[in-house]
């Protein structure tokens, strides 16, 4: 008997912190700076879901493009559909160029990109954006792109551009080679082949490594920044998903991906030598210091970015991306304008923007974000 009660005692225990958790967990990132909330046409919202303004929005919303930001997506989703009953957002992550085919063909209401449209891409935006519209690019997530590795018996590893660039371009292959070592002093490299891995597709990452090691590398990366990977060797992946995965999984590995994945799944990630008085990590709050440097690029409604991948600051971690989420500034389709608008007015918003801190992301900075909201409210 008094065994039985004991067991009871615990079963009810352990109950009360599965609850607790789960109100923890849907709380998370529900402070309420929008106003009030909504009740997402006629159900009554809590936690999380209390910060969005559904503003009328119903129906698929279908979205596609980064999977850098995918686990930012997915809380976002996640979020802004408890509070919206009526929308359904469906973001496909594949890469930042199928997300921008998807827009331009207009099978999508919106796309993620971690690169801006460029200008041909702008003009092939014209025939879905109706009434004299265009796509604009929005900057909704930035974050450090971290450099992933698995080598056996080494904890951490500090790199520089240069020797960044000959690891992906094939120019130092062993784990043991003089320029590894004379960074890394103190660690046991072993004399293991290099495996790196790199974006078989066309990717906003892809393109945003190669700025970097195109700016801080330029005699060691001969290639021109692009999404497509230009250097030959190495092995290939689809997705920030897939290649972090054949980094977990294969010694002697080396990728690249958003700081999410790798903290997702526990991969040790370089510190970059920049030339500032100490290696950087990556970590959203260093990504910050260099994103808060931006300018703006674009004109009118569009906000583009302009980073600087060379900085030296201290603590500045050079290599990052900001993730754009492309809309058209007019002549949004009339069947999902308002979806569009309520959920991309929610990932700007305070609450939205909270949550990529915790998911190891870096928020885009204050005075950058202020505009993105107002050109949001500004879509038609």
């Amino acid at each position: 008997m008094k065994l039985q009660r004991k067991n009871r005692l615990r079963a009810t225990a352990l109950g009360v912190i599965a609850v607790s958790s789960a109100l923890a967990l849907t709380a998370c990132g529900s402070d309420n700076n929008s106003g009030g909330g909504s009740t997402g046409g006629g159900g009554a919202t809590t936690g999380a879901a209390s910060s969005v303004k559904c503003d009328g929005a119903k129906g698929q919303l279908l979205a596609s493009g980064s999977s850098a930001q995918k686990n930012a997506m997915d809380l976002w989703v996640k979020n802004y559909m408890a509070g919206c009953k009526d929308a359904q957002i469906n973001y496909k992550a594949s890469s930042s160029g199928d997300g921008i085919v998807a827009f331009t063909q207009g099978t999508v209401g919106f796309a993620g990109s971690d690169s801006p449209l460029n200008a041909q891409q702008v003009e092939d935006s014209k025939k879905v954006c109706t009434g004299g519209g265009q796509g604009i690019n929005l900057p909704m997530v930035g974050g450090p792109i971290a450099i992933g590795f698995h080598v056996e018996g080494v904890d951490s590893l500090v790199l520089d551009a240069s020797t960044i660039a000959k690891i992906f371009n094939g120019k130092i292959s062993k784990w043991n080679d003089e320029a590894i070592a004379k960074l890394n002093p103190n660690a046991k490299l072993p004399d293991l082949a290099i495996q790196a891995f790199h974006r078989s597709t066309d990717s906003g990452t892809t393109d945003n490594l190669t700025k970097y090691l195109s700016a801080a590398a330029k005699a060691d990366w001969p290639y021109p920044p692009a999404k497509k990977w230009a250097a030959s060797g190495g092995q290939a992946a689809s997705g920030s998903g897939d290649v972090a995965a054949q980094v977990k999984q294969v010694n002697g590995a080396i990728g690249y991906f958003e700081l999410s994945y790798a903290a997702s799944q526990s991969i040790k990630t370089v510190d970059i030598n920049t030339g500032a008085s100490a290696p950087v990590k990556a970590t959203a709050e260093n990504a910050s210091k260099a994103i808060a440097a931006a300018k703006i690029a674009g004109t009118g409604k569009d906000l583009a970015l302009k980073l600087d991948y060379t900085t030296k600051a201290d603590g500045a971690y050079p290599l990052v991306l900001v993730t754009y989420e492309i809309a058209c500034d007019k002549g949004n389709k009339p069947a999902t304008l308002a979806a569009v608008k309520s959920f991309l007015s929610y990932t700007a918003g305070a609450d939205g923007q909270k949550l990529l801190t915790e998911a190891s992301y870096a928020p885009i900075p204050a005075e950058i974000n202020a505009k993105v909201i107002e050109t949001v409210n500004s879509l038609s």
